[in-house]
């Protein structure tokens, strides 16, 4: 069931988005060749915390860190390590917060240093196709016109839209329904209306879709081992339209 939040409800998401933002904000600079992720998750949960909020991710499922940091081939819920980062790495850093009872939900992807021009269209091709999905979340569209704006732009780009994960709602839950894929057909599923709060998160590959989890039982990487990329914003519908609430 697809649960409508108040305004009151959204504006508790927003101020929890709010905090996820401002920490992206500062981890993207911080993102640097010879950085590790581990300092990376440090860094996340210790201004968090000083927000008076919760890393979302902390413990959730038994997730040993704070944020998400998956690196190159890695596609989602990398786990910090103590490695180093490369010039010429590509870094998705995801990360969810809990402030209030309510949570948020957003993800991005940067280079590390100088990056190659394919990973530079990946990055944004990835971006894009979540403002096109983004676009869609209004009032009287179907929930999978969000799929299918995302997989458009994706595929006309010549990369290929992860299946096995999906966007999901999002509010006294981490994860709450509709479960939102990147790919389908348009015109079908539940009306969108105003009050339904969704975090959208493409996650997209230059080779095929396909992928594996890794022996840590967390760790997903494409299978053919090409970049991978990753976006996500926490959005309401409202009566103007989708608002971004994670937006930067």
């Amino acid at each position: 069931m697809i649960v409508l939040k108040s305004d009151a409800e959204v504006n508790k998401i927003r101020e929890s988005c709010y905090i996820a933002r401002d920490v992206c904000r500062i981890l993207e600079k911080e993102i640097l060749p010879g950085v590790e992720t581990h300092k990376l998750d440090q860094r996340a949960e210790e201004l968090i915390r000083k927000k008076n909020a919760y890393p979302a991710f902390l413990g959730y499922k038994g997730f040993p860190a704070s944020i998400c940091a998956s690196i190159n081939e890695e596609v989602v819920h990398g786990i910090p390590k103590r490695m180093k980062l490369k010039e010429g790495d590509i870094l998705s850093l995801d990360i969810g917060v809990l402030y209030n009872g309510y949570y948020a939900d957003m993800a991005f992807t940067v280079g590390v240093g100088q990056i190659s021009k394919e990973a530079e269209k990946l990055i944004r091709i990835t971006k894009e196709s979540l403002y096109c999905g983004i676009n869609k979340m209004c009032s009287g569209n179907r929930l999978s016109d969000i799929s299918n704006a995302v997989q458009t732009k994706v595929e006309a780009n010549s990369f290929s839209v992860v299946r096995d994960f999906v966007g999901h709602g999002i509010g006294i839950e981490m994860h709450e329904d509709p479960q939102i894929p990147n790919y389908g057909l348009p015109h079908r599923g539940p009306s969108l209306k105003e009050g339904m709060v969704f975090a959208l998160e493409p996650m997209v590959n230059v080779g095929g879709w396909e992928i594996e989890i890794m022996e840590d039982n967390w760790t997903v990487v494409t299978k053919d081992r090409s970049l991978s990329a990753h976006f996500e914003h926490t959005v309401a519908i409202t009566g103007k339209g989708p608002e971004i609430l994670t937006e930067w």
